[in-house]
């Protein structure tokens, strides 16, 4: 136990001591601020392109006249087609747009020409068809001597209202749901980031104490599962160190950037409020989506977060470990060593995709029991509320597969940490677990 103290205080303070983890703990919350910051302005950025556009109305749609939008301009134009292409670069016009003939009334599919010598863009594209369309339907109503206000009537929004059967079940709104499958999938994302990076942690680790030689020089006086143990804690303790600075720097760095350059972090040329929310105003969505997210069980879904984290990273970064111990200096050799580990880990995450939209489901009650899938599957179930006997179960194959991971791992990485000069395969890495 002393020496696993030891490795673990060794592993921790040699690299949170580094200036690459200072710089990268320091640096990261910074590059996220500028991030902010250029996307905001480009999301807010409105163009300064004026487009003309000479419009024939050879269908008789637009006898309102037609909506100029804020760079696109419109002009309905009595000259015919023909004069308007021979004097195209005189009149200084991006394109002609010759209007479709409205046909029958029950005609629904219509083609436009739209005469330019440049690409259609998807910002001007879209404009026209709207354009189009609206004038198409102004057409008909007037043709079938329809009432506009009795058609609007048609228009319903429909909410559902969950109910509880029994008294004790707690359903929330509509929108919980929603907000649900948002935690979950955040969740997911997390899990399956962690994974990749603090897995490759080890693995880069062990493989620089290799082919420095210095793991010959520890193993003399440590057994070689108390080091890899030592070394996947002491690198998962680095990793909770940077997400904690980071939990409190990136959003002193948003409070920061946003009084800065006095915009607001929310304020962008997107809608305001999702169509789904209907016309909510957004300070009264606000207030419902705090209100659902407080109507969570937060104290039992943390503490599962975190148990399904630590399994999760002491089963992959023991694999991760193994694998770094059986390869040399050249990264490259050593890719298909590591295709095995992270194919579970991105089908965990499709999988994860689907349990959101049906935490419920065969696949995902299975994903969630087994134990590679598990870790990044069940966590994000947990806002859904699943029974708590599929919680036991897959906790405790995840528990049991940990530990037999890790005692594998550690009868791989006994031998392959002092293999130097040759290639391994998968085969042969299995013949090392029975090996004395």
């Amino acid at each position: 136990m002393r020496q696993l103290r030891l490795i673990i205080k060794r592993e921790y303070w040699t690299r949170v001591r580094r200036k690459s983890f200072l710089i990268a703990t320091l640096v990261t919350p910074l590059a996220f601020g500028l991030f902010v910051v250029v996307v905001n302005y480009i999301l807010q950025y409105k163009s300064d392109e004026a487009i003309r556009i000479a419009v024939i109305d050879e269908g008789q749609l637009f006898d309102g006249g037609i909506a100029d939008e804020e760079n696109i301009f419109f002009k309905i134009v009595d000259t015919d087609l023909e004069t308007i292409k021979d004097n195209f670069s005189s009149f200084k016009y991006h394109g002609i747009l010759v209007t479709p003939s409205s046909g029958r009334l029950q005609q629904q599919e219509y083609r436009a020409s739209y005469y330019t010598d440049q690409k259609l863009t998807l910002e001007l594209e879209p404009v026209l068809v709207d354009r189009l369309r609206t004038a198409l339907r102004k057409h008909k109503v007037a043709e079938l001597q329809l009432d506009e206000r009795s058609l609007e009537a048609l228009n319903s929004q429909v909410d559902i209202e969950p109910k509880p059967v029994t008294p004790e079940a707690i359903v929330g709104t509509s929108m919980a749901g929603k907000i649900a499958a948002v935690i979950g999938m955040v969740m997911a994302f997390f899990m399956y980031i962690t994974v990749f990076i603090y897995g490759m942690m080890v693995m880069r680790s062990v493989m620089e104490e290799k082919t420095n030689r210095i793991v010959e020089v520890m193993i003399s006086s440590v057994k070689p599962f108390p080091l890899m143990l030592g070394k996947i804690i002491g690198v998962g303790m680095v990793g909770l160190t940077q997400v904690l600075a980071w939990a409190i720097l990136v959003p002193l760095m948003l409070i920061g950037v946003s009084l800065l350059f006095g915009f607001d972090m929310g304020a962008t040329n997107l809608p305001e409020t999702p169509p789904e929310f209907g016309d909510i105003d957004p300070q009264v969505l606000v207030s419902q989506i705090m209100t659902e997210l407080g109507s969570f069980n937060w104290w039992v879904i943390l503490p599962l977060f975190l148990l399904y984290f630590l399994g999760g990273y002491f089963m992959y970064a023991a694999l991760f470990a193994a694998v770094g111990s059986a390869m040399g200096d050249d990264l490259g050799e050593g890719q298909s060593l590591t295709i095995p580990i992270t194919i579970p880990v991105i089908l965990a995450f499709y999988i994860t995709i689907a349990a959101i939209q049906s935490p419920n489901s065969g696949l995902a009650i299975w994903a969630s029991y087994f134990p590679l899938f598990s870790p990044i599957v069940m966590p994000a179930r947990l806002p859904f509320d699943p029974p708590w006997w599929e919680i036991v179960i897959s906790l405790v194959l995840l528990l049991g597969t940990c530990i037999g991971l890790i005692w594998l791992s550690g009868r791989i990485y006994r031998v392959g940490i002092l293999l130097y000069g040759k290639k391994v395969s998968l085969w042969e890495m299995g013949k090392w677990i029975f090996r004395k």
